[in-house]
């Protein structure tokens, strides 16, 4: 099972290098980040016409996630536990049937956290402390669970072009990597690290000639659980994306392969 996440950065402004990214590379499910629309305003036809069954937890203007899946979507959840007064679209989670297993996966975008220090850098904070106790409870159920989506967090300075540039910035700070290893402390694996462990290779390039330079940062990630990272077959950066739309999103698609 191929299973992919993507920062589009507007589905409304990204439809067509959608689209010509899900005919080319045929994910099974494809987790989606800051679709910026409401649930209604969502492309479902589009998606459906191309296989697809569709989950959406959408916000007017701001963030949005969805996830898209060749297989049904069975007891879908929006919104991330422990935030009752949260209104911010950040998390949806769904459970896919494989030929083999089901898998539980999740799309996330998790806050920015600029400028910092301020309160957007603690809700940032707040907010993967928020995840990293669902997390941990979705271990409980010991199965394959797949979290990904774009966390906001440079893990390693082989992890940025320009590390330096980073040092004042959210997401670079030694909190925002300390909620990621906690992450990974709890027993999550962090697919792409597992299988590519050197430097530069990158998810995001801001719109300000970065593309051009390779000045690149890597802030998508997919965490297996235990039982997940058993099954992991493949993970790869589909980085051609930044430089083959038009009108490109400033992240690229990233994804695995599954034994399921």
């Amino acid at each position: 099972m191929k299973i992919a996440t993507w920062n589009v950065n507007s589905i409304k402004a990204r439809l067509e290098p959608a689209q010509a990214w899900i005919k080319d590379a045929q994910p099974d499910v494809l987790c989606l980040q800051e679709i910026k629309c409401v649930d209604e305003n969502f492309p479902r036809e589009v998606f459906e016409g191309l296989g697809y069954n569709c989950a959406v937890h959408g916000q007017k203007t701001y963030n949005g996630v969805a996830i898209l899946s060749k297989r049904p979507l069975e007891d879908v959840t929006p919104r991330l536990p422990g935030g009752e007064d949260d209104i911010q679209s950040r998390y949806l989670e769904a459970v896919v049937t494989g030929d083999k297993s089901v898998v539980r996966v999740a799309s996330i975008y998790a806050p920015n956290g600029n400028p910092f220090p301020g309160p957007k850098f603690d809700y940032k904070l707040a907010w993967l402390e928020r995840l990293h106790r669902h997390a941990k409870r979705l271990l409980a159920n010991e199965e394959p669970v797949v979290l990904m989506g774009d966390y906001n967090i440079i893990p390693e300075d082989k992890d940025a072009y320009n590390p330096k540039a980073w040092l004042k910035d959210a997401l670079f700070q030694p909190e925002s990597k300390a909620a990621l290893r906690r992450l990974e402390n709890l027993g999550y694996t962090e697919a792409f690290r597992a299988l590519h462990p050197e430097a530069g290779n990158y998810t995001f390039w801001d719109y300000f000639g970065s593309w051009e330079r390779d000045n690149g940062i890597r802030i998508d990630h997919i965490l297996l659980s235990p039982q997940a990272a058993d099954l992991l077959r493949a993970c790869e950066i589909d980085r051609d994306v930044r430089g083959a739309a038009e009108k490109p999103s400033d992240h690229v698609p990233v994804w695995c392969e599954l034994d399921i």
